[in-house]
């Protein structure tokens, strides 16, 4: 095996954008990576210091959707292109947006799936950003990407990872097993 130095090579990392609003109610969305799962009904971001930021100290309200394959290149924009440079930054992506139904914050319609979240706690706070926790607080699912059992369906959603090592997305693929059952083989 071949050795390397610590990188933020964590991987898969999923392609969330977060969605607010600023003072005036304009939408604002950018790309996030370093994300995760931080408990059964709470997320943890890492934030730097972007317009979203100052958009969280309004309310703490805002959306993640997952990106996917058709999602991508309007994705990738809003995490290279910031609002601060770019006024009509959402008119370029050709997102629909809606209110979200349970928090101050917007819905881009495009995306499959939208968590609707509360921040509960940032961590480690400075000028160049933060950590922080966020209560899910509502999930929006477009229904043509549920399953017949009536819930999420991952494989219609063709959601990509990012790809920190070559900086690339990766689209998730088939379904290879079952969780919690294909293991008892080696009991």
């Amino acid at each position: 095996m071949k050795s390397f130095s610590p990188k933020p090579w964590f991987a898969p990392q999923p392609v969330l954008i977060i969605g607010t609003y600023n003072k005036e109610g304009v939408a604002n969305a950018m790309n996030a990576a370093w994300a995760g799962q931080w408990d059964m009904k709470e997320i943890m971001i890492s934030m730097g210091n972007h317009v979203t930021t100052d958009n969280l100290k309004l309310g703490g309200e805002f959306t993640v959707a997952f990106a996917t394959r058709k999602t991508m290149v309007a994705s990738d924009f809003v995490g290279i292109v910031s609002a601060k440079n770019d006024p009509k930054k959402m008119e370029k992506t050709g997102w629909s947006i809606e209110k979200a139904t349970m928090v101050n914050a917007p819905v881009f319609t495009d995306f499959p799936m939208t968590l609707e979240c509360r921040i509960k706690e940032k961590y480690d706070e400075s000028e160049t950003g933060y950590y922080l926790v966020a209560e899910i607080v509502n999930i929006l699912v477009d229904e043509k990407y549920l399953a017949e059992d009536g819930n999420p369906d991952m494989e219609k959603m063709e959601l990509i990872v990012f790809d920190p090592i070559h900086h690339g997305y990766i689209q998730l693929g088939e379904k290879v097993g079952n969780a919690f059952s294909d293991g008892k083989a080696l009991k």
